[in-house]
């Protein structure tokens, strides 16, 4: 997703939208609190019940299939390179009114017409799209929780566990000169510098490095810079003799999270052999 569109001003509109909806979702529009003493009020599926989850991307999807759930549909294409350009369709629309639960990102400028679409049954649940081990983690368990699926998704996390050490005891080896590098990340790639055991010095975005910003951050002397795919702005420090690193964010078609992890430690492997 390698478009350099970036919209500041949509994503500080969309934080005052998606306040309305965290405060909204605890009313049934009379002003009064809905009881949430049953399944149903909850948005917990019925016993035995397999959830039906409608998510915004495949990110918002691969955390749902982590935490248990079988029934995913993706409404953003995964070769939409940039999701947040994408305008939803009325078959989108008509999938997310027959949802038990739907899962976007505050950031998605969307999001307003995903509330809009949601039938009276669909929960909506925001999610925290970080690839940081510990806020996915976090975020599988709750959407376990909410799916009644907490053991699928404390098996899933097992295996992740296992998989994340694995990468990062073999990118440790690849340190130059034993030596754990100093890196600048994008604002959301920062998970990857610490897959790698990297040192981070600096960060940049989502907009585009400022003269000042170049200066300060060529002066801090990285040996990587770790650029978000879906938010490049090109070449963020030119001249300055580090190398740029392209980490993909979003998972395939498959929902499956691991090689998201597993790529990006491969291209930052390869750089390191060369830095």
């Amino acid at each position: 997703m390698a478009r350099t569109r970036v919209r500041i001003p949509s994503l500080l509109a969309l934080s005052a939208v998606t306040l309305a909806l965290v405060t909204g979702c605890g009313n049934n529009g009379d002003g009064k609190n809905k009881d949430t003493s049953s399944p149903a009020a909850s948005g917990a599926p019925e016993t035995g019940k397999k959830p039906v989850v409608v998510v915004t991307t495949t990110w918002e999807g691969a955390f749902a299939k982590a935490a248990g759930a079988e029934d995913v549909k993706v409404i953003v294409p995964q070769s939409v390179h940039h999701a947040p350009d994408y305008d939803p369709k009325p078959s989108d629309l008509a999938a997310v009114a027959k949802a038990d639960f739907v899962l976007y990102a505050p950031f998605e400028p969307y999001a307003a017409k995903i509330k809009e679409a949601a039938g009276s049954k669909a929960k909506l649940v925001e999610v925290n799209l970080d690839n940081d081990p510990d806020k996915v983690k976090a975020e599988v368990d709750k959407l376990g929780g909410l799916f009644g699926t907490a053991d699928a998704a404390t098996t899933w996390k097992t295996g992740f566990d296992a998989e994340y050490a694995k990468l990062n005891k073999d990118l440790q080896t690849a340190w130059p000169g034993g030596k754990s590098p100093n890196v600048v990340t994008q604002v959301f790639t920062a998970w990857a510098a610490k897959l790698a055991g990297a040192t981070t010095v600096g960060t940049y975005g989502p907009e585009a490095v400022t003269p000042a910003q170049l200066a300060g951050l060529s002066a801090k002397k990285p040996a990587l810079v770790l650029d978000n795919a879906h938010m490049s702005t090109g070449t963020v420090l030119p001249d300055s003799g580090a190398e740029q690193v392209k980490i993909v964010n979003y998972p395939g078609e498959d929902l499956d999270l691991l090689p998201v992890y597993r790529n990006a430690a491969a291209e930052l492997k390869k750089a390191m052999s060369t830095s």
